[in-house]
């Protein structure tokens, strides 16, 4: 999987994670707790994630992590 993001004024690094195939917990566990929090600390309480995953592939741990981190995501 490979991952890149935009964010305020700039970008971030894009990484690449060579173990197997991408899941909702990998997902969680890689990109949203480390990254994800970060930014939101970063930029405070007005913070929105951009997910551009689709959809019908998210599953309900990354739904319910979100939630539980008080992330709001753009629809």
């Amino acid at each position: 999987m490979v991952w890149a993001g935009i964010l305020l004024d700039g970008r971030t690094p894009l990484h690449a994670f060579e173990r197997g195939t991408e899941t909702g917990v990998r997902y969680r566990d890689e990109i949203l707790e480390p990254y994800v929090r970060l930014f939101r600390g970063a930029v405070g309480p007005e913070f929105i994630l951009m997910d551009d995953n689709a959809r019908p592939h998210k599953a309900l741990l990354v739904d319910e992590f979100l939630q539980s981190e008080d992330i709001r995501r753009m629809d």
